[in-house]
C-alpha cells in the first residue's frame, strides 16, 4: 500500500504497529497457525460508544452506517452477523480509527436503520444480494477499495467480496474462514451431530418457525447469543443496545429467506443469478487473508483444515483462547483488530 494513504494524525501510531505486524510476518505468522489468549479480565461487557449512524442511498437500500477515523485514511469495512450488529465493533472501530484507518460499519439489510427503498423489492439474504450490497455501499460512499473483515453473516459477506472482487479487496479477516456456499453442498445431509447443531435453520424452514421467530425476536436471539458464545457473560444493557437492530421492519423477512435460500426452500433474485453461479463453484480468495476462530465457539463452523485449500494466496489462520466464542470482534476487539493491522502489513 501506498504510503499516500496515510496522510493523517494517526500515521505515526499506523506505522508503528504495521512494522510490529510485519516483524511477525517475517517470523513465519503468515505461514503457520497462530494462538492468541485473551485474559478474562480483558473481556469487558460494556463497549465504546458509537457515532450515531449516517444514511446513504446504495442499490437496493438506503444504508445505515456508522464511519469513524480520518476521511483520507485506508479504509475497512466491518461487517455484522446474525443476530448481532454493529455493536459488535464497537471496541474495534475506534481502535482502528485512532491508528489512522477509515472505519466503516454497516447495518446489514434487515438489521437496524437500513431499509429497503422500495416495498416491491424482494426481502432477500441470499449470499449474492449481501455481497452485492456490500460493493454499492462502497460505490455510494466513493470507496475503490477496503479491507474487509467480518464473522458469521458478515464473514460470508466479506468472503463473497473477496473472491469476486479481488480489486476491490485489499485484505481480508474472516472468522470461522471460508463461508460462501451452494444450494447443491447444503442439500447432502450432515453427520447427527452436526445437523443438530443446525437446529434454528431446521426450525425457521417451517411456519411455526417463522412465526415463533417474529413473536419472540429478541428472546430467540439472546438464547442464540448464549449457545453461540457459552463462556460470554454479556450484559442487559450489551444485549439489549444490540437488540434494537432487530426492531427492523424488515429483519424477520431477511432472516428467514437467508436461512431458507441456504437449503434450497427460498428462490433468489434473478438479478443475482450470474454472481450466485460464480459463488456456487467456491472461488478461490487470492487476497491476503487471515481466518480466525474463538476457543469456545459455539455456533456451526468448519474446521481451519477443511477451507485451508480455499486461500490461494498469503495466509494465516489464528485460534484465541480464552472461551472466546462466536461474536470473537466483541468478545476479543483486541484480537481482532490486532489480524486487520497485520493483514495488510
Amino acid at each position: 500500500m501506498s504510503s499516500t494513504c496515510f496522510r493523517n494524525p494517526g500515521r505515526r501510531r499506523f506505522l508503528g504497529l504495521a512494522a510490529l505486524s510485519a516483524a511477525a510476518f517475517e517470523a513465519g505468522m503468515f505461514g503457520r497457525a497462530a494462538q492468541a489468549t485473551v485474559p478474562s479480565a480483558g473481556r469487558s461487557a460494556v463497549a465504546s460508544a458509537l457515532p450515531a449512524p449516517r444514511q446513504v442511498d446504495a442499490g437496493p437500500l438506503s444504508v445505515g452506517y456508522v464511519e469513524m477515523g480520518p476521511a483520507d485514511g485506508p479504509v475497512v469495512m466491518l461487517l455484522h452477523g446474525w443476530p448481532y450488529d454493529i455493536h459488535s465493533f464497537a471496541e474495534v472501530a475506534p481502535m482502528l480509527a485512532a491508528d489512522g484507518y477509515r472505519v466503516v460499519v454497516p447495518y446489514l439489510r434487515g438489521y437496524g436503520t437500513t431499509m429497503f427503498r422500495s416495498a416491491a423489492t424482494p426481502r432477500n439474504a441470499q449470499q449474492a444480494a449481501l455481497a452485492t450490497d456490500a460493493i454499492a455501499l462502497m460505490d455510494a460512499l466513493g470507496i475503490r477499495k477496503a479491507i474487509f473483515a467480518g464473522f458469521d453473516w458478515g464473514a460470508r459477506t466479506a468472503d463473497c467480496v473477496a473472491a469476486l472482487w479481488p480489486e476491490r479487496c485489499v485484505g481480508l479477516v474472516s472468522v470461522s474462514g471460508y463461508l460462501i456456499g451452494n444450494q447443491q453442498a447444503n442439500a447432502v445431509p450432515l453427520p447427527p451431530k452436526a445437523e443438530l447443531s443446525w437446529w434454528y435453520q431446521f426450525y425457521f424452514a417451517t411456519e411455526r418457525g417463522r412465526l415463533g421467530y417474529a413473536r419472540n425476536t429478541k428472546e430467540f436471539n439472546r438464547l442464540i447469543w448464549q449457545l453461540a458464545s457459552p463462556q460470554w457473560h454479556f450484559d442487559d444493557a450489551t444485549y439489549d443496545r444490540s437488540a434494537r437492530a432487530f426492531e427492523n421492519p424488515d429483519h424477520v423477512a431477511v432472516v428467514i429467506h437467508n436461512y431458507r435460500w441456504r437449503l434450497g426452500l427460498a428462490a433468489g433474485e434473478p438479478r443475482y443469478d450470474a454472481i450466485d453461479g460464480r459463488l456456487a463453484a467456491l472461488p478461490s480468495i487470492t487476497v491476503p487473508a487471515i481466518t480466525m476462530e474463538g476457543d469456545a465457539n459455539g455456533a456451526p463452523h468448519p474446521s481451519p483444515e477443511a477451507y485451508r485449500a480455499r486461500f490461494a494466496g498469503r495466509y494465516a489462520h489464528r485460534l484465541i483462547r480464552g472461551g472466546i466464542g462466536h461474536n470473537l470482534p466483541q468478545e476479543a476487539p483486541a484480537a481482532f483488530a490486532d489480524a486487520i493491522r497485520a493483514v495488510v502489513s
